[in-house]
């Protein structure tokens, strides 16, 4: 998988151990992991070893977030898309999660919404994907107005690591 996906202001591309950097800058801000159990990288090699995780995805599920990359600056801001999810997440399994994350400095621009219909309209079109899921923390204001926008719809709350989040979903609209 080489995944490239370019939008008006976006380069979506395949994780690379080059990134580790960038990835660093992002996971060790704790306001970035506000949400996300509140855990941030400690050192550059954990980086490095979540892109070495995700490069194993790509081989073993043909998917896994990808780089994204601010067009006008070719600067590394985040990561966005979609992942196969094998455990099992509100009796859930083998699905297909939308995801981002990006660097705090790169909030607020909408780049979030722009990466994630772009990986939306890839497991659409590209992977036939019958269905896409969301989930959020029900206090991640930002995040639930992202996935509504992409037009993901609630279904119910659930425990995610001992906190509530939304579960959203989203069918294919080519079916």
């Amino acid at each position: 998988m080489n995944a490239f996906i370019e939008t008006e202001r976006l380069i979506l591309r395949e994780l690379k151990i080059t990134d580790a950097k960038g990835m660093f800058e992002m996971d060790s801000d704790p306001l970035v992991h506000r949400f996300l159990g509140n855990s941030p990288v400690l050192n550059i090699n954990q980086s490095a070893a979540d892109i070495a995780f995700i490069q194993v995805q790509y081989k073993e599920n043909g998917i896994g977030r990808w780089a994204v990359i601010e067009k006008h600056s070719d600067q590394f801001i985040g990561w966005s898309g979609l992942k196969l999810i094998k455990d099992i997440n509100n009796n859930h399994s083998n699905y297909y999660d939308i995801g981002y994350r990006l660097n705090r400095k790169f909030w607020g621009k909408g780049y979030a919404t722009e990466s994630a219909k772009a990986a939306i309209d890839y497991g659409f079109k590209e992977l036939n994907l019958v269905q896409i899921i969301g989930i959020a923390d029900v206090e991640n204001k930002d995040s639930i107005h992202v996935l509504e926008k992409l037009g993901l719809q609630k279904i119910n709350v659930f425990d995610y690591k001992g906190r509530d989040h939304h579960w959203f979903k989203i069918d294919n609209y080519r079916k």
